[in-house]
């Protein structure tokens, strides 16, 4: 089983997913011109915007719900993994793909904002659901949901329950003590959460998420700035292994690029078909406004919580055989000791809730796309709960390489289904300025822009009438 999912990790990645999520990244930037940087200010602005209705998700929320499944452990023991394995080059080629992600990010939560459906007051939607509305194939669509809920289920929330288990071993001399007690912790607080429903988890991400990040963030800037006579070699270490020729093309599987790669998008998912999930849930009156705020969720996630781990890890070193949780407790107890540790320990639980909750989010949309039962909805959330208590007591390599490869098969599937829909991004990024630029506050009638499909936004119109 092991082996199995090894060679497919290194063929999807190698051979397949580098060409495409480059290529539909350079492709999106430039045909958005570069809406990720352009428009970037509007997004920001955009996050005032409440929803229409009372009980709706608003636009923050959303970004808050994406980012909590975002930033998750893999912004930490993912990055400290990624440069134990590949070298300081690694975080170089995340940056690379928080920039031309971010287009493809923008591309797939407008779509999902454009199919997406009414559920109750609130709304679902994601790359399940522009499947089937937009490409005509519900069979498609049920696949797509089914590799999504395998990966963010079985696959992720596994290897955060994981993570925070290895965070918490430094205090036991049992790890299967610290594991059946990660296990009963995280499966109490988040049963708590998910039968509580959607807006449940979005008022908890926007309460956990901006603290913990946050103070995450403060932590970092603290160590880099006590340590600012490191920067320019640490600068040019990240540039220099990431241009290696030799160390990539010697051994591509386990080069900087690479690495940087899986990491990169297991961390921010840009491009993934995780985050639209959450982008069809906001309440809004122009599916490009989501869009705009999900641009936001990546440079969050890889640009600043990536590269603060990524700094941290820096100012301690590498060492050989240091990796995962144990290097980043090790850099940070450098700088504060003891107290340090307890930090990380804190920081990773939070980290780890806010994303299994996230997760849960999505995959739960998705099972409604499927099949909307309350009998298979409550038998899903006790099987998610179960995942989450035995994925402490997981083996390291397996749920790594498990999350890998479940990520990878899901991404392949959105990237081509988005680069065939992109079309009607641009057509409603088209309108969004041609009505910012007349003075109003932008509002989507896709019947006038020959978008087909979107019976959601009919609802809209005569709400507003």
């Amino acid at each position: 089983m092991h082996e199995v999912l090894s060679w497919l990790n290194e063929f999807l990645y190698s051979n397949i997913l580098l060409i495409l999520l480059a290529a539909a990244g350079i492709y999106f930037s430039i045909r958005t011109r570069f809406v990720q940087i352009r428009l970037l200010k509007e997004g920001i602005v955009l996050l005032k915007e409440k929803a229409h209705n009372e009980d709706g998700v608003s636009s923050f929320q959303a970004l808050m719900i994406s980012t909590a499944s975002r930033v998750g452990t893999g912004n930490i023991a993912g990055v400290a993994t990624a440069l134990a394995a590949g070298g300081a080059g690694a975080i170089f080629w995340m940056w690379v793909m928080a920039f031309v992600g971010a287009a493809s990010a923008f591309v797939e939560s407008t779509l999902a904002q454009i199919y997406k459906e009414r559920d109750g007051e609130a709304f679902r939607g994601g790359p399940a659901y522009y499947i089937e509305k937009a490409l005509g194939s519900r069979f498609l669509g049920i696949i797509f949901a089914l590799l999504l809920i395998a990966c963010f289920i079985f696959g992720f929330n596994g290897l955060q329950s994981y993570n925070v288990s290895s965070a918490l071993a430094y205090y036991f001399d049992d790890q299967h003590l610290a594991g059946l007690l990660v296990g009963c912790i995280l499966t109490i607080a988040s049963a708590a959460v998910i039968f509580g429903g959607v807006h449940r988890i979005g008022i908890i991400s926007s309460t956990i998420v901006p603290i913990m990040a946050g103070l995450y963030i403060i932590l970092g800037i603290y160590i880099t700035l006590s340590n600012v006579s490191q920067l320019p070699s640490i600068f040019q270490m990240i540039f220099q292994n990431a241009f290696d020729v030799q160390a990539i093309f010697g051994g591509f599987a386990g080069s900087c690029v690479m690495h940087g790669i899986k990491r990169g998008l297991f961390s921010n998912e840009a491009g993934m078909g995780s985050a639209p999930n959450a982008g069809a849930t906001a309440d809004v009156s122009h599916p490009v406004k989501q869009g705009l705020v999900q641009v936001i969720s990546v440079f969050i996630d890889t640009i600043l919580v990536c590269t603060t781990t990524a700094f941290i890890l820096l100012n301690y070193g590498i060492e050989d055989g240091l990796t995962g949780m144990p290097y980043v407790q090790m850099a940070v107890s450098k700088a504060f000791g003891e107290w340090g540790i307890h930090f990380i320990t804190i920081s990773i639980f939070l980290f780890a809730f806010s994303s299994l909750i996230g997760n849960y989010c999505y995959a739960e949309g998705n099972l409604k796309f499927i099949k909307n039962n309350k009998t298979l909805l409550f038998v899903f959330r006790i099987v998610t709960l179960l995942v989450i208590f035995f994925g402490a007591q997981a083996d390291f390599s397996l749920v790594w390489d498990l999350a890998d490869v479940l990520m990878g098969f899901m991404a392949l599937m959105n990237i081509i289904v988005i680069l065939l829909l992109g079309k009607y991004t641009f057509i409603a990024l088209k309108d969004y300025q041609k009505q910012k630029k007349e003075g109003k506050d932008p509002i989507f009638h896709p019947e006038q822009l020959g978008i087909p499909n979107c019976e959601c936004w009919e609802e809209f119109d005569e709400d507003l009438k």
